[in-house]
């Protein structure tokens, strides 16, 4: 969820995009029987990275979330972020990858207790997470989009005309556009939260809500069998007076900067051979989700 997202004093939602940073109780790690990596060096980047090697295998904290991070009905981890793994670290030789479920909220907090080596969650690059781990480039962006009744019959393309057309406004649980239509002058108990975007899309429906506020990939892809409603055109809230776009990324241990930055050379090769839309697209992803955002960007700088 995806994931800066789903926020703050609002709620702790589990979804990629909270920006809760990860502050919940490591009891809710689900990585029962799942011993602890050892403790890397401080020194000169952290030896992260040689000992990956040396063990041909890489842990990686996934929050069970469609399509940035799951185990499929086989069984089988998949995701956009594992599938980018896989590639990634095979190039940085290391030809396994374990997946370590958990909570979004103890992604951040089993990180940095070594419950695994790296979070490939789809994570969304924010201040608040960037003073608790180091973030690779952004392997894709997000815009926001609504759904709404088929012929979008109130006009509504941005969260200025929820506010200046009354609209009854719907997101879901802990979503950053919660902060994004009370920004724009919404007022917060006035919004309907539901639990997901299925639940956004019958509200629209049903007529409940003239409209429903999610990602552009959520809202496109769970419109899709829907003969009542519609999804728009992406596009970027305004946060502090700016448009904003949200970038999701790999999470490393604040000392792990070798392996970070050689993750970072890899990650640009893939981007410009165009074979990370490749690996991105059977999730939902399209060309409007491919980046050039930094880390530094998003961090603030």
């Amino acid at each position: 969820m995806a994931p800066p997202l789903e926020h703050g004093e609002h709620t702790s939602g589990p979804t990629r995009r909270s920006l809760l940073a990860g502050v919940a109780a490591l009891g809710a790690l689900g990585a029962a029987g799942c011993s602890r990596v050892a403790t890397a060096s401080t020194k000169d980047g952290g030896d992260l990275l040689e000992r990956l090697r040396a063990a041909g295998v890489v842990r990686l904290g996934i929050a069970g979330e469609i399509p940035f991070g799951y185990i499929d009905k086989d069984g089988e981890l998949t995701g956009e972020a594992p599938e980018l793994a896989k590639v990634i670290f095979k190039r940085l030789g290391v030809d396994r990858v374990q997946p370590v479920p958990t909570e979004f909220g103890s992604l951040i907090p089993g990180l940095n207790s070594q419950q695994f080596d790296v979070v490939a969650a789809g994570m969304y690059v924010n201040p608040e997470r960037c003073e608790q781990v180091i973030f690779a480039d952004p392997d894709y962006q997000m815009l926001d989009a609504f759904i709404v009744r088929k012929g979008n019959p109130k006009g509504l393309n941005s969260y200025q005309d929820v506010v200046e057309k009354k609209a009854k406004f719907a997101t879901g649980t802990g979503y950053a556009e919660i902060q994004y239509a009370v920004e724009a002058g919404y007022k917060e108990s006035d919004i309907l939260i539901v639990p997901d975007q299925v639940a956004g899309l019958n509200a629209v429906e049903a007529g409940r809500v003239d409209v429903f506020a999610g990602t552009a990939l959520t809202t496109r892809e769970v419109v899709k069998k829907s003969d009542k409603a519609e999804s728009t055109e992406p596009f970027k809230p305004i946060v502090g007076g700016k448009p904003h776009v949200d970038g999701g990324a790999f999470a490393f241990r604040p000392t792990e900067t070798k392996l970070r930055d050689a993750f970072n050379v890899e990650l640009r090769k893939v981007k410009e051979s165009g074979e990370l839309l490749r690996i991105l697209k059977p999730f939902g992803f399209t060309e409007a989700e491919m980046t050039e955002l930094t880390a530094k960007e998003l961090c603030g700088g």
